[in-house]
């Protein structure tokens, strides 16, 4: 499956529809034990992205992951805008190539968590997104180097991303917000990790259609 980025408006939207749809779901998280904005931003930087993903898709990867970015980075605001604006900066970075594959990808994706690891000095067990992110990492760099399928390498993904997201549960939150309430914090998954796990989960998936799909 050849992947151009072309695709990122119809992402976008699917992006759009499931953070929607989990809404209410996600601000009683955050209001539990974060700021209560955590979706009201992260909806600010999607809409900020339906009316850039005609031009996205337009452009080159390196141009494309850029251009999210910096969107984020100045329609979303919060933690949530600066982390993900910083990881698709990164991302931009990092593409060599004129085509995105899953070997490569997996190299791209794992600089842009890198860099929301050292901008949000933080790293797995800290009750955060990066409990969602560092093993999806993990998982398709382990994928790429493998002999997996893409189907068996998202649907691991999506496990993983799951997986994660859950175990943010009974941890101690020990950034942002959360991190005042000390013990209080256990009990309750992370808001940005729950959104996180959705974002790549209904982009996993997607892919996973369209890779089984006939051209």
């Amino acid at each position: 499956m050849k992947l151009t980025p072309m695709i990122f408006p119809s992402l976008i939207q699917l992006v759009a529809n499931e953070l929607k749809k989990n809404a209410e779901e996600v601000a009683a998280l955050d209001q539990a034990i974060g700021d209560g904005d955590h979706m009201i931003n992260l909806q600010r930087g999607i809409n900020g992205l339906l009316a850039q993903s005609s031009e996205l898709a337009q452009l080159d990867w390196p141009a494309a992951f850029k251009k999210i970015g910096m969107t984020l980075m100045t329609t979303m605001g919060g933690a949530s805008g600066s982390l993900y604006g910083t990881m698709f900066v990164s991302m931009s970075k990092a593409v060599s190539e004129s085509e995105i594959t899953l070997l490569n990808f997996a190299g791209i994706f794992s600089e842009g968590v890198q860099a929301v690891k050292q901008r949000g000095k933080a790293d797995v067990g800290e009750k955060t997104m990066l409990d969602v992110l560092i093993p999806v990492a993990e998982s398709l760099r382990v994928g790429a180097s493998g002999n997996m399928t893409l189907t068996e390498v998202l649907k691991n993904v999506v496990r993983v991303a799951i997986a994660g997201m859950e175990s943010t549960r009974d941890m101690l939150a020990t950034k942002g917000r959360a991190s005042f309430l000390e013990e209080r914090s256990r009990g309750h998954i992370d808001a940005g990790a729950r959104t996180c796990q959705l974002i790549i989960c209904v982009i996993a998936n997607e892919l996973a259609v369209q890779s089984t799909t006939p051209t």
